[in-house]
């Protein structure tokens, strides 16, 4: 069970996700999860992040209707396997 919970909204943010998930998947700490919630991205957003999860098996992805950036944190937080949350805000 992984020791910490990264949790990440995504909406429309093509043009920086793969800056974000480099730097989540290149930490020293690596007993994390990272959980992607797509908060209803229009964009090219998914197709950026479907090779970190074919790659890293510590990433989870889910979608969901946009609801803005507390409702898709709360979301992420369903998905979670621990209570030691860390939350990425673009």
């Amino acid at each position: 069970m992984p020791r910490v919970s990264i949790i990440v909204p995504v909406y429309n943010v093509e043009n920086y996700i793969e800056k974000c998930l480099n730097s989540l998947v290149n930490q020293t700490l690596k007993d994390i999860e990272i959980i992607i919630v797509n908060d209803g991205s229009k964009d090219s957003s998914k197709q950026k992040i479907i090779p970190y999860l074919e790659k890293f098996k510590n990433i989870k992805y889910v979608e969901k209707e946009n609801g803005g950036l507390s409702d898709a944190r709360n979301f992420g937080m369903k998905y979670a396997t621990r209570r030691i949350y860390c939350f990425f805000r673009f």
